[in-house]
């Protein structure tokens, strides 16, 4: 069963990170009234110490905890990652996807702004669902639409939905890895190319060699029936052999893919297949306690913002610079570390858009490994970043 959704309470003082499970079990389903009671008017502010900038030191875990609003409908078997669909006419109507990686209980299911699951507009059952993502204005011959692309581990596929509606419009499913078994697809990313609006999604496995081909990227274009195809354009991206990749994030602004090579760091490449397959950097490669998870990005303009990783097993997130330094764009820096309460986050997702009163600048959507997804308020999150880098 899926329980329900509840705002989280912002009255309690702020909690030291040893207190961070006793903190995330009070709010979970079941705790009481009082415990989930949601005080809009004073929400919690998430401070943390500065923190050196540079990428090669060694950073601490923070005492203060950032604290979601809401923390959402538990699923009924493994929740993995989210991506946030923003409602172009109503943004206080946006939805939030989350997948369930059980592999009966598997899908795809879409969460109001309040947590809750809305069951019309969620795909079930599918076969272990991993990572999801959303593009905007995508041309599908005569029809235009926003869609979602997920990958389908047990079924070597993935899955494209029409956005709102999220009904599918992949005739089955684009199978990838051309049937490898060993290559389970777990990590998908979509990346709109701005001269064309050419799109690709780009997928990383369960599994891969390590001679810079791990990823393979996909055009995906009209079948002239009303569906979609997908044609594999390249295969690309340094992987260490040390556990695999999941986390995938795409600036198509920018041209930029990162990837999470876990236990080792965030790899850079171009995103377009025409423009090269040179690594250009690898980063956070120091400072993560255990996986290189969730990856996502708050623009604060056409050029600048901050690139977000989960710590998975610290409970944090990292947060670094979109546009690098002067000298080097392709330097980011850490300028943060912020522990937050969802609990050992495998995806993230980001939006700086306004979503209503209730998120006016954005939202952070964090898996936690309760079955659920936590929604934090951007403001808290900027709060901590300009209290870590304010000079001291």
């Amino acid at each position: 069963m899926i329980s329900p959704a509840h705002p989280v309470s912002t009255t309690t003082p702020r909690a030291t990170v040893l207190a961070v499970a006793a903190l995330f079990s009070a709010c979970a389903p079941g705790a009481s009234p009082a415990d989930r009671a949601d005080s809009a008017t004073n929400r919690a502010q998430a401070i943390t110490p500065a923190v050196p900038a540079a990428d090669t030191v060694p950073l601490p875990l923070v005492a203060d905890t950032l604290r979601p609003v809401v923390i959402t409908d538990t699923l009924p078997g493994d929740s993995d990652d989210p991506a946030i669909w923003v409602n172009p006419t109503n943004p206080a109507k946006s939805v939030v996807l989350g997948t369930d990686k059980g592999d009966s209980t598997g899908g795809v299911y879409t969460f109001r702004l309040d947590g809750h699951v809305d069951r019309a507009r969620s795909v079930t059952p599918l076969l272990r669902m991993n990572n999801v993502d959303v593009e905007y204005g995508v041309a599908l011959g005569s029809l235009t639409t926003d869609i979602a692309v997920a990958t389908e581990r047990n079924r070597m596929a993935l899955r494209v939905f029409a956005m709102p509606t999220m009904r599918a419009i992949d005739n089955g499913g684009i199978v990838v890895f051309s049937g490898d078994t060993a290559r389970d697809p777990m990590g998908v990313a979509i990346y709109k190319r701005p001269r064309d609006g050419a799109v690709f999604a780009i997928v990383g496995g369960k599994a891969g060699p390590t001679n810079g081909t791990y990823l393979w990227q996909y055009r995906l274009s009209a079948d002239g029936k009303g569906g979609v195809v997908g044609t594999k354009v390249r295969e690309f991206g340094m992987y260490s052999g040390r556990k695999e990749i999941e986390a995938i994030l795409v600036d198509d602004a920018l041209g930029y893919v990162y990837y999470s090579d876990e236990n080792v760091g965030v790899r850079k490449y171009h995103a377009d297949p025409d423009s090269g397959n040179v690594e250009l950097a690898l980063f956070a490669t120091t400072g993560v306690a255990d996986d290189h998870e969730g990856l996502a990005m708050y623009a604060t303009d056409a050029t600048t913002g901050y690139l977000v990783l989960s710590d998975q097993g610290a409970n944090r997130i990292h947060v670094f610079t979109r546009e690098g330094t002067a000298a080097n764009r392709h330097e980011h820096l850490r300028l943060a570390v912020i522990p937050v309460m969802a609990q050992e986050t495998d995806g993230l997702d980001i939006t700086s858009r306004p979503l209503g009163p209730r998120y006016p600048r954005g939202m952070l959507a964090m898996m936690s490994n309760r079955g659920a997804f936590h929604f934090y308020d951007w403001r808290d999150v900027d709060a901590a970043i300009k209290k870590a880098s304010a000079p001291r």
